[in-house]
């Protein structure tokens, strides 16, 4: 079993916005030594919460700092971008970490709307050209001239990396909908398992399954999921610390965004009878406890949807307790330490 890690350099209170994207650069080095298979960097905007906005640039920077793990965006929000301009950069990309880098794309706007327009405020309609810009992207990222913009002369080799080599194109989705569009193309999928608490994953990777069209570079369908977990030596432990990440749930569903909060402020606090039923259904599909009791819900998942990969995204207050987290995690799947 592989192991990935999906890291959205997330706020914490009483902490700077710029702490979170060091401590992003932090982490990929670690979890590199522990011996995670990919490192991969949101897409969000203007959210009080998540302040990754430019995966593309701390891709980057992990490149400079790490030799092995393989680097990606999870996502590129593609609908807000030239596809050309991304496959510029993910080329040039390639050609400072060759062979690991990762560029997978989604549809969703990974903020509100306002902000949206503001990012391509010529943007109308652009979801639903995602599937043409998928194409477009496909062809330049793997070097070659699109039909469509033949007008434009190929980028340099020496900038861009041999032609046989280039990013891996993945296609992210929470929906059917990204599923039949990366079997379309005879792309890679990965399923954002912890959005809705999995559902409807098993539709999703079903119908991506069934309907996959080999290509050239993938014959066969390559599926993966992101989950959220939170592993601790002791599942009290887990628990408490798990505190940050139920309380923001709960503050974004009546829609007070902010910085992830202390743990030990919430349990000071506690919870309203009602909040506490609201979390009950939540708690009971978590992945929260001691390695042993994560390490055999992951597996029983991995089993059930046929994977051998999972891509783990975690967040805590503390970012000790996340590294440690992840260091207990690649203990209990027998990762190689590089």
């Amino acid at each position: 079993m592989r192991l990935s890690v999906l890291d959205q350099s997330v706020a914490l209170a009483g902490h700077g916005e710029d702490e979170a994207i060091r401590d992003t650069l932090g982490l990929a080095t670690h979890c590199e030594a522990l011996g995670y298979h990919r490192f991969w960097l949101s897409e969000h905007h203007s959210l009080p919460t998540i302040v990754g906005s430019a995966p593309e640039i701390l891709m980057a920077a992990v490149a400079a700092t790490t030799r092995r793990i393989r680097i990606g965006s999870a996502g590129v929000m593609l609908p807000h971008y030239s596809a050309l301009k991304v496959a510029e950069q993910f080329r040039v990309l390639d050609a400072l970490a060759p062979g690991r880098i990762d560029l997978g794309v989604g549809r969703a706007p990974g903020g509100d709307l306002r902000t949206a327009r503001a990012l391509n405020p010529g943007a109308s309609g652009q979801a639903e050209d995602f599937p043409q810009q998928v194409n477009d992207l496909r062809a330049w990222v793997g070097g070659a001239l699109h039909a469509g913009i033949t007008a434009h002369p190929r980028p340099p080799a020496d900038l861009i990396g041999r032609p046989e080599r280039s990013p891996q194109l993945w296609v992210l989705g929470s929906s059917d909908y990204g599923a039949q569009l990366a079997a379309h193309f005879g792309l890679p999928y990965a399923f954002a398992y912890f959005f809705m608490d999995g559902q409807g994953v098993e539709d999703a990777l079903h119908l991506y399954r069934s309907l996959y069209r080999p290509s050239a570079e993938h014959p066969r369908p390559h599926a993966t999921i992101c989950v959220w977990a939170l592993v601790s030596d002791s599942e009290a432990e887990a628990r408490h610390h798990a505190l940050s990440r139920e309380r923001w749930r709960l503050d974004r569903a009546r829609g007070q965004l902010g910085p992830l909060r202390s743990p030990d402020d919430i349990a000071r606090e506690g919870y309203s009878a009602e909040e506490e039923a609201s979390l009950a259904g939540m708690r009971q599909r978590a992945f929260v406890g001691t390695a042993t009791q994560v390490g055999a819900q992951l597996r029983a998942l991995a089993a059930e949807l046929q994977l051998d990969e999972l891509v783990v995204n975690t967040w805590a207050h503390d970012p000790t307790v996340r590294r440690r987290s992840y260091a207990l995690l690649a203990e209990q799947f027998g990762l190689a330490p590089s």
